[in-house]
């Protein structure tokens, strides 16, 4: 039988590890795939560069609606990335009958639910591993391998960036601006990190997990995105003091407890923030670079998915398993594949993001006050007014001056808004020295 040609829409890091994964072990997958899967066709603006890639026998275009229109090209591999050029060329491949693979996080997550209509109508498939958590591969394992579960919420360390700062912060003792400085003369971040940590790229993808996890759509512009920028070494030190270390987490919960006039059906949380996470916790532990996922299913319980989240070859990993299932399914009735985000898209229900004032967490604070009778009790009287208990309380001799105190209390979980209302009222005391530190909490238990 006839290899499988496949297109390849951009050959920078990503795209020149598929190739080199694909020529290395074109037998393992032949073997695994039934056939073979050569990329014949490659279009990247910088065609010489391309060519020093490919070498000769892959013929090298400038213009990626070549590679679309070619008749024998099965499947298009997008990894220009961005919601740009990148959608226009996937839903042109689509229109043309190509299956799609994509590593594209942002355009899933923005325009995931256009794309994947598209696809269902055509009878193609979009294939997208390796848009989350790089080389794990937790989109196949919430698509099929957990498939008998009731999904009730994940968790995931999802962009290495932010984790390695973290790291570097704790480990180290370092300010966030020399961490993210370290990272950047390292190749963890770019030039311009804001995507990293300001904590999008973690809300694309945990974005598109909440989808597959529990039947809904892509809906990014609903997420809330918190990232590590204002973090200072202060807090990373008392919550190791107190047994838990700061991760930015992507996390997604089901909220069938939430039975509201607002919500009469439930809600789903969707956010991204730092997060106190007890340090016995294995994803606690999940240092440098390193992504991690923690799903809970109701049957199967807790399961952790770790390994590399960016890089040439981890990546192209995932790239490449995407093809291996499009070349097993090519010729299968489109009714009897995966479904692009694990339900029927008939099935596929219009559960509602929450806000983020009524997430469901426990908190860290931090409290710059007057070393001086009555303080605590003033704290605390605030917070039982509120309705919200104290976990632990730890008092320690502030940085910021003489006859200051820095006072950190844990809390017990509380509704969001419950939250936001108690520290209105507490900075608003004169014997609050300075802007509080709110941390979020979780458990994962």
């Amino acid at each position: 039988m006839n290899p499988i040609q496949v297109g390849l829409l951009g050959i920078g890091t990503v795209g020149s590890g598929t190739f080199r994964v694909l020529q290395r072990n074109q037998e393992e997958i032949r073997r695994r795939a039934g056939r073979g899967i050569a990329i014949t066709l490659v279009a990247d603006l910088d065609t010489e560069r391309a060519r020093a890639i490919v070498g000769d026998q892959v013929q090298v275009v400038a213009d990626a609606r070549q590679v679309i229109a070619h008749p024998d090209i099965d499947i298009v591999v997008e990894l220009i990335g961005g919601c740009g050029i990148a959608r226009t060329l996937v839903l042109e491949a689509i229109a043309a009958g190509k299956h799609v693979v994509t590593a594209n996080k942002a355009l899933l997550a923005v325009h995931g639910s256009e794309i994947f209509a598209a696809a269902s109508e055509k009878g193609v498939m979009v294939a997208f591993e390796a848009a989350v958590a790089g080389g794990i591969p937790i989109i196949k394992a919430l698509r099929e391998g957990l498939t008998a579960n009731r999904i009730e919420w994940i968790a995931g360390i999802i962009n290495g960036t932010t984790n390695f700062i973290l790291s570097e912060m704790r480990s180290k003792g370092l300010d966030f601006a020399t961490a993210l400085k370290q990272a950047q003369q390292l190749g963890y971040a770019e030039a311009d990190p804001t995507f990293d940590i300001e904590g999008i790229d973690a809300a694309h993808k945990a974005t598109i997990m909440s989808a597959i996890a529990f039947g809904v759509p892509v809906q990014f512009d609903k997420a809330h995105v918190e990232g590590i920028t204002r973090l200072q070494a202060a807090d990373i030190r008392y919550a190791e003091q107190l047994g838990y270390r700061i991760k930015l987490l992507g996390i997604t919960r089901r909220r069938a407890d939430l039975r509201s006039a607002a919500f009469p059906a439930g809600g789903i949380e969707l956010r991204v923030h730092p997060t106190l996470i007890p340090s016995t916790r294995l994803i606690a532990n999940v240092e440098g670079a390193m992504n991690a996922v923690v799903v809970q299913g109701d049957a199967v319980g807790p399961t952790l998915y770790y390994g590399k989240g960016a890089g040439a070859e981890p990546t192209a990993s995932a790239v490449v398993a995407d093809l291996v299932d499009i070349t097993r399914l090519h010729t299968a009735d489109p009714d009897h594949r995966v479904p692009h985000l694990a339900f029927q898209p008939s099935a596929m229900q219009d559960t509602p993001i929450l806000p983020i004032d009524e997430v469901v967490t426990a908190f860290y604070l931090r409290l710059v006050v007057a070393d001086k009778a009555g303080v605590l009790a003033r704290i605390t009287g605030i917070l039982a007014e509120n309705d919200i208990s104290i976990d632990a309380v730890l008092q320690r001799e502030s940085a910021e001056g003489e006859k200051q105190t820095d006072l950190v209390i844990l809390t017990h979980v509380t509704v969001e808004g419950r939250m936001k209302a108690a520290l209105a009222q507490m900075q608003s005391l004169p014997t609050v020295l300075a802007p509080i530190v709110r941390i979020r909490k979780e458990e994962l238990n």
